[in-house]
């Protein structure tokens, strides 16, 4: 059985898990914006009858994806730690008077 903490929820952790949370969907999203987007590529030089360009798979489509997606991350998961250590703040505060 863990030991319960009676000072409180601890601020210090909330960079860290928005941080690794960030890279971790940053680097998943431009996976898969790069697999879809060479998918893509080689369907239309296909289509087109041309060689793939692979470099715009990279530089133009699965960068940019990743760059928002991380971006968007970022923002998300710094809300949502801020108001989860909020709550756990009130929460212990109201353990602590009762």
């Amino acid at each position: 059985m863990a030991i319960a903490n009676s000072d409180g929820p601890r601020w210090i952790g909330i960079p860290v898990r928005v941080f690794a949370m960030t890279f971790l969907f940053t680097l998943l999203s431009f996976a898969v914006a790069l697999l879809l987007s060479i998918l893509g590529t080689v369907v239309y030089s296909q289509v087109k009858h041309v060689a793939p360009n692979l470099t715009f798979a990279y530089r133009h489509i699965a960068f940019p994806c990743a760059i928002t997606a991380g971006a968007i991350v970022l923002v998300l998961s710094l809300a949502m730690e801020i108001r989860n250590y909020r709550q756990r703040k009130t929460l212990a505060g109201i353990e602590r008077v009762s």
